[in-house]
């Protein structure tokens, strides 16, 4: 009689290979492969979110306990208005002194200027406390940025990986500016009037605890010598064009979100515009997440740039046109396919900046563009305001194809900058 075969022992089995990771995949998977990269990622996320939140916040805020809108915009464009000043400086002082002991402490003040507006209005405090108190959260650093310069740094010598890598944080910003609003919005309503500024406030100091302790991906500090002798990004001749046409995308963005929200009011839906603008959101998210694995970059980026600028203003047009038939629902479906033009000229914008701002002040350099989105976002807002009030609501929508006209001339007038050719 045959003996049955005896199992093989456990240590005899072959080990079972890993699950295949889809080819599409493939470039994210390698940047999440690195130590460390999963941690700051998820900090960095945490920390980020508060940037969609704390503006919702603090209109709601004010607005519901005050009674008055001018007072609550008069307060988040005090706050806007000392980021611009702040946030570069903020940035300087990353660059010179390190990611962990600038970010952190900085994250904390921003917290407590939170926590401080929170209080002034819920215990009455006089307005002027109002803004003092928001004024302080501009010492939010860029966390986007920061997140930027440890790519930057980490895949330094691989220019695939480092456009994989700022595909994923541009599809990272627009997820963060999609929940962040809506989030801040349902917490202020179902809770209480402080319940969002609060929340944004402990986000960023989890987050940002989270992301400063991963200190094996955190680019390393130029000694003193090298960042003194690096010139000021303002100072960078190749810089400015760059910054115009942030400015002007700025502009697009503003004028996009005031211009959608006069068009749904004036048709009695004012609840859907937050459903047509996450669409432009989103759009922009899965074009970023797309372009990170299904377009390798090729060619010179300031080509790249000027192209990507170009199909965003072209696409614009198009959202005018939507505008026009009267319809909603195709301006929402011309707003996704608006926001997949988006990503493109952020992604290529950033990756240019890397190319163009000294290692030694990275972080500035990308702030100003930051500084330099948010400045259009708040003239864009402002402009398309006033055509949507005093001319017909669809007249609102020539500014975003205007503004990215605008920012596509100043984005072609880079390539016939000379050194360009040589630099990148």
């Amino acid at each position: 009689m045959a003996h049955p075969k005896s199992r093989p022992d456990s240590s005899e089995r072959p080990a079972r290979r890993p699950r295949a990771v889809p080819r599409r995949l493939a470039p994210y998977a390698r940047l999440f492969a690195v130590p460390g990269a999963r941690a700051f990622t998820a900090g960095n996320m945490l920390a980020r979110l508060p940037m969609g939140m704390f503006t919702v916040s603090a209109v709601i805020m004010i607005a519901t306990t005050r009674g008055s809108y001018a007072l609550a915009g008069a307060v988040s464009a005090t706050g806007l208005a000392a980021t611009a000043v702040v946030g570069p400086l903020t940035a300087r002082m990353i660059d010179r002194y390190g990611q962990a002991r600038i970010a952190w402490p900085a994250s904390l003040i921003a917290a407590t200027g939170a926590v401080s507006l929170a209080a002034c209005v819920r215990f009455g405090a006089p307005d002027w406390t109002l803004f003092a108190s928001y004024a302080a959260t501009a010492t939010t650093p860029n966390t986007g940025g920061m997140s930027r310069a440890r790519w930057a740094h980490i895949f330094r010598t691989d220019p695939a990986a480092r456009h994989t890598a700022n595909s994923f944080e541009q599809a990272a910003d627009e997820l963060c500016f999609v929940g962040g609003p809506p989030l801040a919005a349902l917490m202020c309503t179902v809770f209480f009037p402080e319940s969002g500024t609060l929340a944004g406030a402990v986000l960023l100091v989890l987050g940002m605890l989270i992301f400063t302790r991963q200190r094996g991906t955190e680019p390393p500090v130029a000694p003193r010598t090298t960042t003194d002798a690096a010139p000021p990004p303002l100072r960078l001749p190749a810089l400015l064009p760059l910054l115009g046409a942030f400015l002007c995308i700025g502009v697009v963005f503003g004028s996009m979100e005031v211009a959608t929200i006069a068009f749904a009011d004036g048709r009695g839906q004012q609840g859907a515009a937050g459903v047509v603008l996450a669409l432009h959101a989103l759009g922009s998210a899965a074009a970023g997440l797309v372009i990170g694995t299904a377009l390798p970059p090729t060619g010179p980026v300031v080509r790249r740039f000027a192209l990507c600028v170009c199909l965003m203003a072209f696409l614009a047009l198009v959202s005018f046109g939507a505008a026009s038939t009267g319809s909603l629902l195709l301006l929402g479906a011309a707003l996704l396919v608006a926001g997949m033009g988006a990503a493109p000229a952020m992604v290529t914008g950033m990756t240019l900046i890397q190319g163009t701002v000294p290692a030694a002040r990275l972080n500035e350099g990308m702030t100003w563009a930051v500084t330099a989105l948010l400045s259009g976002i708040a003239t864009g807002s402002a402009a398309a305001g006033w055509v949507a009030e005093h001319l017909p609501v669809t007249t609102a929508f020539t500014v975003p194809p205007a503004a990215a006209l605008l920012a596509a001339a100043s984005a072609s007038s880079t390539l016939v900058r000379p050194g360009w050719a040589r630099r990148r």
